[in-house]
């Protein structure tokens, strides 16, 4: 992305957010500007973790049988300074 990021004055990215938000969502970066001084720029979200929803990580996880043990609560109680 070697070119200069687009300028839209405020009123124009009012009138035009949703085509704003579409190009961004491609990549592209945005400048808004207010009497010819950029101001803002809306850039794309790199989303950190993408959720697959329930039971994605079924046979990729493997939990012994004590994780859910009495021993192992008592633990991570103390870990966090609670009493068990």
């Amino acid at each position: 992305m070697g070119d200069a990021a687009e300028q839209f004055n405020i009123h124009e990215a009012k009138t035009n957010l949703s085509r704003i938000i579409e190009r961004v969502e491609q990549g592209e970066e945005i400048v808004i500007s207010r009497a010819g001084h950029p101001v803002a720029k809306v850039v794309p979200l790199i989303r950190r973790v993408d959720r697959r929803g329930r039971g994605s990580l079924r046979g990729h996880l493997v939990l012994g049988p004590e994780w859910d043990s009495d021993e192992t609560n008592a633990s991570i109680a103390d870990d966090f300074g609670l009493m068990p």
